[in-house]
């Protein structure tokens, strides 16, 4: 999405850098850090209640590999409306998150003990990630790093960070971290750019909506993922037990893709 991001770079009204000021250039987000006592209260809840947790069901494709890792969420809304369990489970900070336009997605997320996500980076500039500290082991041990630039969390404050600059993050404390993880839209100078923000946010990202409980939206994404991915496992149980008979039954549906083609 090289060319789309230049765009997004190209009209954005914030700085590019890889990290920002959120009280400096999202004033009107004043509310979350003000009452973040309110929000990590309900957080904390969820945790106790093991509701903060990874999916067991392959229909988080954004997310997958953070899985592996030990990396846990909540989600409160993922470019769309609020989750109906966000609503039920945590309704002050969902109705908080509602009253602010420029939050298009919010999750709790949980850093446990001794973690780590591997350096990664988000494939699309249209939005900024925030993170607000809740229940954090406030210790330069727990860290993220954006090219190249560490900081750490604390309970009450707040980063805000351009996630398409390559990014890790390290739990080196016997301590979990538990944070408000919200993507920020990026404000973009004039009417066209920020349209086709909007249009790739509500369709391609919406996609990517994963739920916590039944009754939770699942985009199309990660609807597909969850079939391919339970493919993928089969033809990895297949080639543990038979090389020979995978490689078979891998070329034969190469070949019959190419006859079907060539049969067009």
């Amino acid at each position: 999405m090289a060319p789309i991001n230049v765009v997004m770079y190209m009209f954005s009204k914030v700085p590019t850098t890889p990290f920002l000021d959120p009280g400096k250039e999202f004033p009107q987000l004043e509310p979350l850090r003000q009452n973040w006592q309110m929000i990590r209260d309900e957080a904390l809840a969820l945790r106790d209640a093991q509701a903060i947790a990874a999916s067991s069901t392959f229909n988080d494709a954004g997310f997958n590999s953070f899985f592996r890792r030990g990396w846990k969420r909540f989600y409160l809304k993922w470019y769309g409306p609020s989750h109906p369990s966000a609503k039920a489970m945590c309704p002050k900070t969902t109705a908080l998150l509602e009253s602010l336009p420029d939050v298009r997605a919010a999750m709790f997320a949980q850093l446990p003990s001794g973690s780590e996500l591997r350096p990664h980076r988000d494939p699309f500039a249209g939005s900024l990630r925030l993170h607000l500290g809740l229940a954090t082991p406030n210790n330069d041990a727990c860290y993220i790093e954006v090219d190249g630039i560490k900081k750490s969390w604390r309970d009450g404050e707040w980063m805000m960070f351009d996630e398409t600059y390559i990014h890790h993050a390290h739990n080196e404390t016997p301590d979990d971290r538990v944070i408000l993880f919200c993507d920020i839209a990026r404000p973009l100078r004039f009417g066209l750019p920020g349209l086709f923000n909007r249009l790739v946010a509500s369709t391609l990202l919406a996609g990517g909506a994963s739920p916590n409980l039944p009754g939770d939206p699942t985009g199309g994404v990660n609807k597909a993922f969850g079939s391919v991915y339970k493919v993928r496992l089969k033809a990895k149980a297949l080639r543990e037990r038979s090389v020979v008979a995978y490689q078979v039954i891998k070329w034969g549906l190469v070949v019959a893709v190419i006859a079907g083609i060539w049969a067009l």
